[in-house]
């Protein structure tokens, strides 16, 4: 009956909150394999872009280049749910298990900016990185006429932009015999590692003079140049990777002469969130897309900051609009949220009172039914009667070794008045047994047995039961006994016995029949 009613509740919450559904929502996961402005750049975008859907819930997750965070995190986000995975390798291969595992379970998974090994992959999106590197090594090459030494510094080893970068700016150099490559230091991305691994090169390089430094990224070149001003070295040319606008960003490095050049790298998450949507609508969509890089010198860094910070701020100043709507919106569901709520916690505890009393009248009415089919039908008293139990093995093996004995001949009204008189006499008594009520009764064992069964449809050992938690029952209801002493009082052993078998017979327990 209970399960009907939590059935009932459920469908009843269903039907008041289906209406707010408004048809598919797409929850999807982004694992970006580090945190730093070209990321948050790209982040941007990708907001920017849920923002012209209605029904796109992004969840963002960064590794900050650890592999194992991210295996974790991809993990963690697919367990939540997600309905698409957007991913960027921290590795080429170590990542890749965990971008299987969200693929085998049917999720579609769009590897950006970075590769992996495995092809358990719906779409790949990014630029070109290996046309990178081969760019900014010819462009090194035009740089230095064709002689001159250069120091790189490389990018996370294992990742796929720092080995197609390598690999590209490297067949690039093999074009000048006269460039020699005086060093290829772990930068590892970062501004702090580049620093570090340049100024370790310099000590152990004293001598040795540097034309060009080329990092693989902006940030590298950056940590790299300052290593140069600390050691007090002739600043050689500085060029990069990543051309992002903004204060710090490498076009405004370029034109300020702090970079000799850079490359644009693109984010475009506006781009990579139109993917995941055109492949979770069932749209037609490139499995490879490769995004438009360019060249940023001193030619042409003026124009493509300007271009570019008025992008920023036309983004910022939609960003700040969509914000100010979204609060106003906000508002205004959270009232309608609110009104909602109440009407259906009104609805719900009206409909939960309302069956618990049908169910309430329910148990009383069968359990009635049920007393007048057991020893107890007469004087009743409108207590619930207990669940039969089994009958004991003791007195199932008694019936079959002894199936010819016969109880006498006795009035089943004499005969139930006087075992009800026997029972309620010695009810206290915890260690009465049916030997004793067969004794008073003036009958053997099997033959009370037979007696009480065919009469009333239960066994001795039930019925005895049953009387000590009817007795409990009305004692619970008619004193302020505890629920301790009330076990005692009507011969039970211990109280946690006697609430184990009240639960099981009347579904609730001893103190609730107070309440």
């Amino acid at each position: 009956m209970m399960q009907k009613i939590n059935l009932y509740l459920i469908i009843i919450l269903i039907a008041l909150t289906s209406c707010s559904s408004g048809g598919k929502h797409y929850k999807i996961g982004i694992s970006q394999c580090s945190a730093d402005i070209w990321r948050e750049k790209q982040n941007a975008e990708l907001r920017m872009g849920a923002y012209l859907q209605d029904n796109v819930e992004l969840r963002f997750a960064a590794a900050y280049d650890s592999d194992e965070r991210q295996i974790e995190q991809i993990d963690s986000l697919i367990k939540s749910g997600i309905d698409l995975l957007i991913v960027a390798p921290n590795q080429v291969a170590t990542i890749s298990p965990a971008i299987d595992r969200a693929f085998d379970q049917g999720i579609p998974v769009i590897v950006f900016e970075r590769k992996t090994n495995s092809q358990k992959y719906t779409a790949f999106i990014g630029a070109d990185n290996y046309e990178m590197g081969n760019v900014m090594g010819h462009y090194v090459v035009s740089r230095l006429k064709g002689q001159g030494r250069v120091l790189e510094i490389k990018g996370l080893a294992g990742s796929s932009p720092a080995i197609e970068r390598h690999n590209g700016f490297i067949d690039a150099l093999k074009h000048a015999p006269d460039i020699q490559l005086v060093g290829s230091l772990q930068g590892d991305w970062t501004e702090p590692r580049a620093h570090t691994a340049v100024s370790q090169w310099l000590a152990a390089h004293p001598d040795t003079p540097v034309d060009l430094v080329f990092g693989m990224n902006d940030r590298s070149a950056i940590g790299a140049r300052t290593a140069f001003q600390e050691a007090n070295r002739t600043l050689p040319l500085f060029c990069g990777i990543d051309g992002l606008p903004g204060e710090n960003g490498g076009i405004r490095q370029v034109r300020d002469s702090i970079l000799d050049a850079s490359y644009i790298y693109p984010t475009h998450g506006d781009k990579v969130l139109q993917l995941a949507i055109d492949i979770l609508d069932g749209k037609p969509y490139q499995k490879e897309s490769h995004l438009q890089a360019a060249l940023v010198t001193r030619d042409n860094a003026s124009s493509l900051l300007m271009q570019s910070e008025e992008i920023l701020r036309q983004t910022d100043y939609l960003d700040r609009l969509h914000l100010k709507a979204d609060n106003y919106l906000h508002k205004l569901d959270s009232q309608r949220t609110i009104t909602t709520l109440a009407v259906i916690v009104i609805v719900l505890l009206v409909v939960s009172l309302v069956l618990f009393y049908i169910y309430h009248i329910n148990k009383i009415n069968m359990q009635k039914e049920r007393v007048a089919n057991t020893l107890w039908n007469m004087e009743s008293e409108d207590i619930p009667t207990a669940v039969e139990t089994t009958e004991s093995p003791d007195d199932q093996q008694a019936t079959e070794n002894q199936a010819g004995d016969s109880p006498e001949s006795v009035p089943s009204s004499f005969f139930i008045t006087r075992l009800k008189e026997v029972v309620e006499s010695r009810l206290e008594n915890s260690e009465l047994s049916v030997e004793d009520l067969a004794s008073d009764m003036n009958l053997s064992r099997v033959q009370l047995y037979r007696k009480v069964k065919s009469v009333t449809g239960s066994t001795p050992v039930e019925l005895l039961r049953t009387a000590r938690l009817n007795r409990a029952y009305r004692l619970l209801m008619t004193t302020d006994r505890s629920v301790s002493e009330i076990a005692y009082q009507v011969g039970f052993t211990a109280p946690s016995y006697f609430t184990k078998c009240f639960k099981e017979a009347y579904g609730m327990l001893p103190g609730d029949v107070r309440k």
